[in-house]
């Protein structure tokens, strides 16, 4: 899998963890899509909140059925579910956060990660189908010219035959008939030159 395919693969994960807080009526949700330079390992911050904490772990429970049966992805790791107030899912090349909205607002993710580009889930979702669409494009312009490419080597391989057909009519004048070396005179026999 190349870098392009597998940051593709974890943004279409990012984008049903983020449908799965919609679902279950998470609110504020953000994506940080993270500087790489200080980013570390992970590439995107979804960041949540929930009313109490209940909401909380039915949302940390929703993402994390919602990746696994889907796209059979387990996070790293999970914290916080015994308290609720701060739930952080680790897969990898994502994070998620569900906060309670008055811790979320007391550690303020999105201000410490100044150097991050927020996001919200719809125009996440907007640039996702602008790439696949471009991706779209793409493949079908390379299947494109590698039609015109093997049509181009068949009438080439037509030409090369080409010739040697055309040397055959050349010297009866019929197409089809054998090639002739000229016509031999005919002497009657008994006659010396």
């Amino acid at each position: 899998m190349t870098t392009h395919d597998a940051h593709h693969q974890t943004r279409l994960l990012v984008q049903a963890a983020a449908q799965a807080c919609e679902d279950k009526k998470a609110l504020d949700t953000r994506i940080l899509e993270l500087d790489p330079v200080d980013s570390g390992l992970s590439d995107f911050f979804l960041i949540t909140s929930a009313t109490n904490d209940r909401q909380a772990v039915a949302i940390a429970d929703e993402i994390e059925h919602r990746l696994k049966s889907e796209y059979g992805v387990m996070p790293n790791s999970v914290e916080g579910r015994k308290q609720g107030d701060w739930i952080l899912l680790d897969y990898f090349d994502f994070v998620v956060h569900v906060f309670l909205s008055e811790r979320r607002a007391f550690y303020d993710i999105e201000r410490l990660r100044k150097s991050a580009r927020p996001i919200t889930p719809a125009e996440f979702d907007a640039e996702l189908k602008a790439a696949l669409t471009a991706r779209t494009v793409a493949a079908r312009a390379a299947t494109k010219l590698k039609k015109a490419a093997a049509k181009k080597a068949a009438v080439k391989k037509a030409a090369a035959k080409l010739p040697a057909k055309k040397a055959a009519t050349r010297t009866t004048g019929k197409p089809g008939s054998k090639p002739t070396a000229g016509k031999a005179s005919k002497k009657p026999s008994g006659m010396r030159s």
